[in-house]
């Protein structure tokens, strides 16, 4: 297991050093439960509790946290930040050696860079193209004419369709499909007859797709995942989305057809968004809740009735169905007066 000095680390995340430089450490733990060789963090308040009985080795604070701790210290503006850029350190995730299995079945036309790992029974199509450092994981497979930058790292068991672009330096975890046909169907009077989806994806640098995470093709134009975009598990993103640079959605969240997504926009979890909606920049939308139109404001969106008791439940929801009658009620009382 690798260590470094708290000296190294605290160039690493250009952290200003209280302590003992030369103290080593050799992983990451919570307040809680690390011990004298392990890093930890305060970044959340509720945690503070734990700051003054710590056995770690550092902690990763900010300046404020101080006055609350006098054992070796990594003083930051963000602890939270300088975690996240102290567990690559600490990254225990298997190194693949560059290769390709005997056991994966690639088309003659494909173009595969030297330094690519590729796994066992992987699948490749027509005019695939693999980038340099990339890894595709066993059981993958991916479609004519598809494209992976370089250092793409794609997990066991991803279906990548054909058609699809994909930037470097992009993460796909194990489930997930990208290219599937849209829903596109035209009813006729005792069948539905599908809309052939002509379309592929295009997905830009730096992006994380969580596992199962679905993002379907373009009826016509692209589906479209800007660079930085960062997608949790269990993701659906229908045909002709667009979603802006460094838009983070979370776990069973759901975007409906044609939707345009801006730019630093943070989607929690079980979000539901309607097709044919904009969402400006800078837009965060809480839990559970559903977007039915357009937002052109950046700022925090809410829908949806709190959680409570059953019996209570039901008779807000009674009183909810009544909004429209007492409305037109009060307003007929207002003319009056």
């Amino acid at each position: 297991m690798p260590s470094y000095s708290l000296d190294y680390i605290a160039k690493h995340i250009e952290a200003e050093l209280v302590g003992d430089s030369q103290y080593k450490i050799s992983g990451l733990n919570t307040l809680e439960k690390a011990d004298s060789a392990e890093l930890t963090f305060l970044a959340n308040p509720l945690y503070k509790q734990f700051l003054s009985c710590t056995k770690a080795g550092a902690v990763i604070i900010s300046r404020s946290g101080l006055s609350d701790y006098s054992g070796n210290a990594l003083v930051v503006d963000s602890p939270y930040l300088a975690y996240a850029l102290v567990s690559a350190l600490f990254n225990k995730a298997p190194i693949v050696a560059a290769g390709i299995h005997q056991t994966a079945v690639i088309a003659a036309s494909a173009k595969i860079s030297k330094t690519a790992a590729i796994g066992p029974n992987v699948v490749l199509g027509e005019n695939v193209t693999i980038g340099a450092n990339c890894q595709v994981g066993a059981n993958t497979t991916i479609g004519d004419g598809s494209i992976l930058g370089d250092y793409c790292k794609i997990y066991s068991n991803v279906s990548i369709y054909h058609g699809v672009t994909i930037g470097s330096e992009t993460i796909v975890h194990s489930g997930a499909v990208i290219g599937a046909d849209g829903f596109g169907f035209a009813r006729s009077s005792n069948h539905w007859t599908k809309i052939h989806q002509l379309g592929g994806v295009v997905i830009g640098k730096r992006v994380e797709i969580g596992a199962c995470t679905t993002i379907d093709r373009g009826a016509l134009g692209d589906t479209v995942i800007e660079d930085g975009v960062i997608f949790d598990n269990h993701v659906q993103i229908a045909h002709n989305v667009y979603v802006g640079e460094n838009t983070a959605i979370a776990g069973c969240s759901g975007i409906s057809g044609s939707t345009v997504v801006g730019k630093n926009c943070i989607f929690a979890g079980q979000t539901g968004v309607s097709g044919h909606l904009k969402i400006c920049d800078n837009v965060q939308i809480t839990g559970g809740s559903i977007a039915r139109q357009s937002i052109s404001e950046p700022g925090s969106y809410s829908s949806g009735i709190m959680l409570t008791h059953t019996k209570k439940w039901k008779k807000n929801a009674v009183r909810f169905n009544e909004l429209n009658d007492l409305a037109q009620r009060l307003n007929a009382l207002e003319k009056k007066i």
